[in-house]
């Protein structure tokens, strides 16, 4: 007999057509798979729980991780009263009902613990109205997010509340996601060893997607059938990879990508920037990327970097999708094994701060042009040397404010073209110093 006599009474038919996924929910943070750093016997949430000292709490990680289940199993094993909102449907009005219902709460005794699902929707106002009851111990906030709470967040709500990241399902939880659902199910996943590992591929680290897909195979098998990786693709539709072009997933590839290039790996370089093809990104996008990259990250060391990557922006726009990403994939190659050098770049910001901390000062007079009689007489343009006209057509003058004096901020390493250009430095500097030039 059901313990609540006002319990409404599911019949076992109706339960069973459940998603699986619900179904397999866990009872205890010890069923809880994938988050062991969390809630295993030595994690964060079990330690608190022990401890009698259950803080507001922010959970940060991927769809599909348990954070969720986890909030709600919490409630339970702390002796709290569970209130849950969505940040998409919630307002102003909503907040203050549970508020005051959890006011209600804790003066007869019991503390609300409140699950804000996706906080990171709510504005910095709507956020700021949480510090007060979080404050006077009104509610415990759980709040749930797939984005980064450093950039998300207010401050003053992370201040008081505690990060702890959920992580992706490794393969191994996903596998024990699967094997759970086979014995709720009491019979077998009809897929081959090759299959099934494709399966979990395609969730993506998502716990709930796992469960999803196995629930497709189930539906589309028939009696005695097992499906191969060709057949498990014909079946089920490949989810998209967790990638938001706006958000986290987006400036970790880009970034990704960008260190491969700079650490001079083309195998690495490809995979994230067929990642993000794969994803849906704006191939111009990348091709701008890429633009960046050959004059932060290879500049003179090899000129011809900026050359070819506009060639490969230019060819894609000539050829569309999807034979011009591989103009890109070319220029992509192309940077990751050229000579680096971020000398240009060193010595841009540098230039940038002198210009900033000097202030307008005028250049010398020696380089000025003098247009009219007045100018002549102030001495513009008094003493400049013709390079093209002076030995080795270098005259080795002085062409800083004179305010400031000589400055270096182009140091070339001796790697590629920049070779080159180092030797011709030192032997401007040389000349210089032979003809007593500042």
């Amino acid at each position: 007999m059901n313990g609540d006599l006002f319990a409404p009474t599911i019949p076992d038919e109706l339960a069973n057509r459940r998603p699986l996924a619900d179904r397999l929910r866990p009872k205890s943070l010890g069923e809880v798979a994938g988050q062991q750093h969390l809630t295993g016997e030595d994690g964060v949430l079990r330690r608190m729980i022990d401890a009698g000292s259950l803080g507001s709490m922010v959970f940060w990680g991927p769809p599909g991780t348990g954070k969720t289940t986890v909030a709600r199993l919490l409630s339970g094993e702390a002796g709290l009263a569970f209130e849950q909102i969505s940040a998409i449907f919630s307002g102003v009005a909503d907040l203050k009902k549970v508020f005051e219902a959890a006011r209600m709460r804790r003066m007869e005794g019991r503390q609300t613990l409140l699950f804000v699902d996706e906080i990171h929707r709510f504005n910095k106002a709507q956020q700021d109205s949480f510090l007060p009851v979080m404050e006077d111990g009104t509610i415990i906030l759980v709040g749930a997010t797939t984005e980064n709470p450093s950039f998300e967040l207010n401050a003053a709500l992370l201040s008081r509340a505690r990060v702890l990241t959920f992580r992706a399902h490794d393969e191994a939880s996903l596998e024990e996601l699967l094997k759970r659902a086979e014995q709720v199910g009491n019979r077998p996943l009809p897929l081959d060893a090759g299959a099934r590992a494709s399966l979990i591929r395609m969730a993506d680290g998502d716990g709930r997607a796992v469960l999803t897909l196995a629930e497709e195979v189930w539906r589309a098998a028939r009696a005695g059938e097992v499906f191969d990786t060709t057949g498990l693709t014909q079946i089920v539709q490949r989810r998209a990879p967790v990638y938001d072009k706006g958000q986290d997933g987006h400036y970790n590839l880009i970034s990704a990508l960008h260190k491969s290039v700079r650490g001079s790996d083309p195998d690495a370089a490809l995979y994230y920037l067929a990642r993000m093809f794969d994803a849906g990104e704006d191939p111009l996008y990348l091709g701008r990327r890429l633009v960046r990259m050959a004059v932060e990250d290879i500049g003179l060391a090899d000129p011809q970097a900026l050359v070819i990557c506009n060639a490969a922006k230019d060819a894609y726009d000539y050829l569309g999708s999807p034979e011009g990403e591989l103009a890109l994939a070319q220029a992509c190659v192309y940077l990751a094994t050229a000579p680096k050098s971020n000398g240009v770049y060193v010595a841009y910001k540098a230039a940038m701060r002198a210009a900033k901390e000097h202030g307008s000062l005028l250049p010398p007079k020696h380089i000025l042009n003098a247009p009219t009689k007045l100018m002549k007489g102030e001495g513009y343009g008094e003493g400049y040397r013709y390079d093209h006209d002076e030995p080795d057509g270098f005259s080795g003058q002085n062409y800083f404010p004179e305010k400031m004096g000589r400055k270096l901020f182009y140091d070339p390493p001796e790697r590629g073209f920049e070779r080159e250009i180092r030797k011709r430095l030192d032997w401007w500097a040389k000349l210089r110093r032979e003809r007593g030039e500042p």
